[in-house]
This record gives C-alpha cells, structure tokens and sequence, in this order.
C-alpha cells in the first residue's frame, strides 16, 4: 500500500501575511480618521507617559507611588468634614501654579477664603473661580474650562453638594430620589475622554455619609453615586487624627 503524500502547509505564512496587511490597512484608516494615538501596538516604542502633579506633601507624593497626582486623570478626595479635603486641593493649585499652569476652582459650596488659599500659597490673581447655583451648570463649567485645553487642574469642591435643577426648581421636602447620581454618571461619561486628552488634573471633593440598616462591615460610602468611584484613577481618604498642640496646650494644627 503506498503511503499519503504528506500535507503542505506552506499557505499558514500567507494567510497571516494577508492578515497582518489587513489591521495595517485598518490601523492606517483609523489614525487618519480619529489622529496620533488613537490606537497603537502596547509593545511598540511609543509609550504612553502619563506626567505627574505635586501634591505638596513629600509624604503623599511617595504614597502614591508615581511622585503625585497623574495627569489627565480623574481624582476624588473624600473624607469626614473639616478633615482638610480643601486645603489639600489647594495645595495641589499652588503646585500647578508654581509651574506656570493654570488653575480653576468650582465653588459649589460657596465657602472658599481667599485668604486662607493665600496663605496656603495659591497665586488668586491666577486663579480661576466659579460659585455656579445648580450642578448642571457647575458640570457645564467644568466641562467648557477642560476643553478649552488651557487648564492644568480643576478642583470641583464638592460632589455632595451638586443639587440638581430639578431638585432646586421644587419644593423642600420633594422627593428626587437618584437625581444626583445620574447627573454625576452622565458627567464622569462626559469628562472621562476631553480630561485625558487635555491632560487636567481633574479633582473632585466629596464627603461620608453613613448607610442605613448596615449590620456588618463599614456603613461609610461617599454620595453622587458609584459613578465617581468607578471613573476615578485615585482615591484619597482624608481623615483628621489628632490636634497639634505646643506645650501649653494651644492648638496650632
């Protein structure tokens, strides 16, 4: 019986050259179309740097593990109230300022002193400031100012106190179950792409509230939703320990 003609597989190298040409043909297509950098092989020369802010603090900075807040990211810092959540945003201006960049400031608590950011060391001749009365607006603000791509850092201080047109325009005791959470949702899906490639430093505040009928595990979350959670890169918990007292007893910190 004679024996079958071994089977050739010279046609593999082709059809993987016929695909190989194919994603180059596409790869080409979809640079023309969307630009530089909107797709790339993850192995190739070119690599995504992603630069870094200074916070101020050495201490945060080696935290982190990358020297600071990185740039074209979305941050949110929480924590109980007066814990220094502002303070630590401001330094975070003061730092951007130091090298000639530009900062903003959405103020929808309306409580920021232009004299404590002084002494914190925020140029306020430089600095931009927004007290907008709705989130929608304060959103849009936020929104306009990254796109302009002129921004290094935007704080928007804070999440938990974003109060929905609807909300505003009824009446108090009015039920609007979930308003603000949608509206961060639709704003992380907003700002998660223009933040990226204007390269801001995009910083949100927000404060604990306590979970109810919790029995187990911690009963602390953060309000405007998981939106935030989700879209955010770092997560900072602020918490105040202990007073800083001199040897008679006055508190200096």
């Amino acid at each position: 019986m004679s024996k079958a003609a071994p089977t050739k597989t010279a046609a593999a190298p082709a059809v993987s050259h016929v695909r190989e040409k194919n994603i180059e043909l596409a790869l080409s297509s979809i640079t023309k179309q969307f630009g530089d950098g909107s797709i790339m092989r993850l192995g190739s020369n070119t690599r995504m740097k992603v630069e870094v802010l200074s916070t101020g603090s050495l201490a945060i900075d080696l935290a982190l593990g990358v020297g600071g807040l990185p740039k074209g990211r979305i941050v949110e810092i929480y924590g109980p109230e007066s814990s220094g959540k502002t303070t630590f945003c401001l330094s975070v201006i003061a730092e951007a300022q130091k090298k000639g960049g530009l900062a903003a400031f959405i103020d929808v608590e309306h409580a920021l002193d232009p004299k404590y950011a002084r002494v914190v060391g925020v140029n306020l001749d430089d600095l931009l400031v927004s007290q907008p009365d709705s989130g929608e607006d304060a959103l849009n603000i936020m929104e306009t100012l990254i796109r302009s791509n002129s921004i290094d850092v935007i704080v928007l201080d804070s999440v938990a106190a974003l109060i929905t047109k609807a909300e505003l325009d009824g009446q108090m005791g009015d039920m609007t179950m979930g308003s603000q959470a949608r509206l961060m949702s639709q704003a992380m899906r907003r700002l998660t792409a223009v933040v990226s490639k204007t390269n801001c430093v995009c910083i949100f505040t927000n404060q604990i509230r306590e979970k109810i009928g919790v029995m187990f595990g911690s009963p602390e979350t953060t309000s405007g939703g998981r939106a935030l959670k989700f879209f955010s890169s770092i997560r900072i918990d602020i918490r105040r320990k202990d007073q800083i007292k001199t040897p008679e007893g006055k508190v200096i910190g």
